[in-house]
């Protein structure tokens, strides 16, 4: 038994072939919306490095590359899901790395801020309160695909802020 699908999308793209396309592969979270369970989590367990990396330069830095990875997520996430023939595909999950990233913007570093951020994240994104929901299901496209993960995530990040 695999954890992964043995296709992805309606035009049944392989593992292999996502991979190996750099915009899928980034679309995918290095890989990790290739799972079968919870891509979603997965995706922004792969942002956690990534908010490491961030994490080593001073706000501003961090503030800027934040912005490029959601705005230039908006085309990744729009290529991908014509490429994969469908929608907000599960495993499109770049929407939760910026997401993460922007959950942690204006919070100083710590562990439990990593996992305090990483759990109010999920929360947001999974249960959609008002307008999350309304955005998920209105806007299409890569904007679309981005923009209810964009709110989660300025959700979490005020209450984590207010927590941390």
């Amino acid at each position: 038994m695999s954890i992964f699908l043995e296709n992805y999308g309606n035009n049944k793209l392989t593992p292999k072939q996502i991979l190996s396309d750099p915009v899928l592969f980034l679309a995918f979270g290095f890989g990790s919306g290739l799972v079968k369970k919870a891509p979603g989590t997965m995706g922004t367990i792969a942002a956690i490095p990534v908010y490491l990396l961030f994490i080593q330069f001073n706000f501003w830095v961090y503030a800027v590359l934040t912005m490029i990875a959601t705005v230039v997520g908006v085309w990744i996430c729009d290529v991908a899901a014509k490429k994969l023939a469908e929608h907000d595909f599960g495993g499109i999950v770049w929407d939760e790395v910026a997401g993460y990233l922007i959950t942690m913007l204006f919070v100083p570093f710590s562990w439990k801020g990593v996992l305090l951020g990483f759990a109010l994240f999920r929360v947001f994104d999974i249960l959609k309160p008002q307008p999350i929901k309304w955005v998920d299901a209105k806007v299409t496209g890569g904007l679309g695909i981005m923009l209810d993960d964009v709110l989660a995530a300025v959700f979490a990040g005020i209450v984590l802020k207010s927590l941390v």
